[in-house]
């Protein structure tokens, strides 16, 4: 049985759809950041992972771990 995104990932999914906050994923060779993975919202870059990661499914469960974070500070629940 298949499980959506939106329940292995529920920070990430709250982070795209309530907070109206975005990430992105991948490397730019032209950017100053390192990080594989970032969450951004209007106000910037609110959460940065590591510079590599074994798997994608590794870097998305950190972003989602780091999203709890930021949502619990930005919403306090």
């Amino acid at each position: 049985m298949k499980v959506s995104l939106e329940k292995t990932y529920p920070n990430i999914d709250r982070w795209v759809y309530e907070h109206e906050g975005w990430i992105e994923i991948g490397y730019d060779v032209d950017s100053p950041l390192n990080s594989f993975v970032r969450a951004l919202d209007c106000g910037g870059m609110l959460w940065e992972g590591k510079d590599s990661y074994d798997s994608l499914d590794e870097a998305m469960q950190d972003l989602d771990a780091g999203l709890e974070a930021v949502l619990k500070d930005i919403y306090g629940d």
